[in-house]
Formats: C-alpha cells, structure tokens, sequence
C-alpha cells in the first residue's frame, strides 16, 4: 500500500507545483437536518451519510454519535491519515496506527447555564505507532507533525471566523 499512496502523493505533488490554482478548491459540503428530538440527519454531495443524537440524559434518544465525537473521530482519522500519508512519502511502511483523541466539557453550558462555555477543552491526541526497523525518533516526528498539520487539527488550531448565512423560510 505505501507504493501506490506515494506515487498519488507524488503525482499530485508535481502536479500541484505545475499549477498551485489546481490545489485550491471548495470541499465538499456537509448538511445536517433536523428530524425532531435532538436527531439529525447528516448528508454530502457524495452519498456521505450519518446520523448525531445526544444520550437520553440530555434529551436526545441516544440513535447516534454526538456531534462533540465525530468532532473527535475526525480529529483523530484526519491525524492518521496525515501520518499514513507522510510515512508512505518516506517509504516507510507502518505496522501499528492508532490515534486517539480525547476531550474535556461542561455540560452546564450545553444546558444554559450562564458563564459556562460549550466549547470543548483539554484535547488530548495519543499516537500508537510503530514500524519495524524505523527509528523511533522518525516515528515520533511522524505523529508529531500530524498532530498541528493534519487539516482538522491544523484548522482547529488557527480558529477561523466562521461566517454565518440564514435562511428564514
């Protein structure tokens, strides 16, 4: 696998030198709908489909991941993806990855307390890598760099303005 994921990496990467605009493009959207309770389903342009709900304690029905995980689960998919990518441009071939991504929260601000703020705190990213033969400082700088530069996290680290369009029908 990590002969074919460096010959993509490659061709892209000589392609994207050639024409940086061609690198430069909108991703794919992602639309939730609300189904009533605390559920939504989620959509993409691709036939990507999921469903979010919260546990019964905070109302919902508990018939999906919370959207606070899949922040989570993408934090920690992005990360090894990042760390898969740059071990096959390296040549390296990876025998163990696992990424694990864990967070803190205050429920009171989920639920309207005032002075309490929703947003998650304490994220933790734990790598478990290993690859026979490789230097596990080359290892360590592998899951480090992945962990700031990996889209998801990269973004979370620059917090960007978030623009908001609404609709009122």
């Amino acid at each position: 696998m990590p002969t074919d994921t460096a010959a993509a990496i490659a061709h892209l990467r000589q392609a994207f030198t050639e024409k940086p605009t061609a690198a430069r493009k909108p991703n794919a959207f992602a639309t939730a709908t609300w189904t009533g309770g605390l559920r939504c389903e989620i959509a993409g342009p691709a036939s990507e489909r999921t469903v979010t709900d919260m546990p019964p304690a905070l109302g919902g029905q508990g018939e999906g991941a919370n959207p606070g995980w899949l922040m989570r689960a993408s934090m920690a998919s992005c990360a090894a993806t990042v760390i898969a990518m740059k071990a096959a441009m390296r040549g390296i071939t990876l025998d163990t990855l696992q990424v694990r991504v864990d967070s803190e929260s205050d429920s009171r601000g989920l639920v309207g307390i005032d002075g309490v703020s929703m947003a998650m705190d304490n994220l933790r990213m734990n790598v478990r890598i290993a690859a026979k033969g490789v230097d596990p400082a080359i290892l360590r700088e592998l899951a480090t760099a992945a962990a700031t530069t990996s889209p998801v996290s990269a973004t979370l680290c620059a917090s960007p303005a978030i623009a908001l369009d609404v609709t009122i029908d």
